[in-house]
């Protein structure tokens, strides 16, 4: 990655990134796509940062009214880019499936989003798809002065208080995670440097948290990159790719090597076949 300044904008240079590949893949819910004069530009807040985004069409990132220091001491770490994407994707590539997974979305990063954020969005996405999740996500910061709250903040709710957010049989399950994680009988940081199985058994003390929303808070929330979440689009691509298993030299890096397979089979593989 390089950068440069320009006026009160950061300007990056990065070949591994696209903004529709890595905000729009179902990772994060609190990013949206806003009309520009540049190719693509997205708004969005990590916790209760706020940052305006545009690719060029040069393959250039404009970081809107970002001072030098948020951005080397923010927006560098949450959008990985002391991590090299490129190498990742020349070791995933041996294999004949994920080498045409990273040609079809070799944009994609995964971000290094905040725990606790990232448990209660996944709770939220259980059952549900990205528009719903995004709207339950919004009026709830928009009840908290469009911060996302506090876990002490939400301990102190009810599945009746909090109806106004349309989230169904979910709000309990909210309302579970925000005791446990306020009274620190889940311990996030901690939970984050465990094993990775302790870890799994320790997410799943939360009411409605089963072995997906696990995985998805291990990749997406403390950067397990060994995490890796199974739904139904990677049930299809183990039992049509990978019958005998997953590679194992791929392992170390399976939730990243996941997001390119998520992508590409369920959107890339009809364009790409083979």
């Amino acid at each position: 990655m390089d950068y440069c300044l320009k006026n009160n904008d950061i300007i990056v240079s990065e070949s591994d990134f696209d903004l529709d590949e890595t905000l729009d893949c179902g990772q994060a819910f609190r990013w949206k796509k806003i009309k520009s004069d540049f190719d693509c530009t997205y708004e969005g807040k990590f916790v209760n940062d706020y940052l305006k985004i545009s690719q060029t069409k040069k393959g250039e990132f404009v970081f809107h009214n970002t001072s030098e220091k948020d951005f080397l001491e923010k927006w560098v770490d949450y959008f990985d880019f002391n991590t090299n994407y490129s190498e990742l994707k020349k070791q995933f590539s041996e294999d004949e499936t994920l080498s045409k997974a990273c040609s079809f979305a070799g944009g994609i990063r995964i971000l290094k989003q905040n725990s606790w954020e990232c448990l209660i969005s996944f709770i939220i996405s259980q059952n549900n798809n990205i528009p719903r999740i995004k709207g339950i996500i919004d009026r709830l910061c928009d009840n908290y002065d469009e911060r996302f709250p506090l876990p002490e903040e939400l301990a102190v709710e009810t599945p009746d208080s909090l109806s106004y957010l349309r989230s169904g049989f979910r709000a309990k399950y909210i309302c579970d995670a925000a005791t446990k994680v306020h009274s620190k009988e889940t311990d996030l940081e901690k939970i984050a440097s465990l094993p990775i199985e302790d870890a799994r058994n320790e997410l799943k003390k939360i009411l409605g948290v089963g072995p997906k929303v696990a995985e998805c808070v291990l990749l997406f929330g403390m950067h397990r990159t060994e995490a890796f979440p199974i739904d139904v689009w990677i049930k299809r691509v183990l039992a049509e790719y990978y019958p005998e298993g997953f590679p194992a030299f791929a392992r170390e890096n399976a939730g990243i090597a996941q997001q390119y397979l998520f992508h590409y089979i369920r959107t890339g593989v009809e364009k790409n076949p083979s």
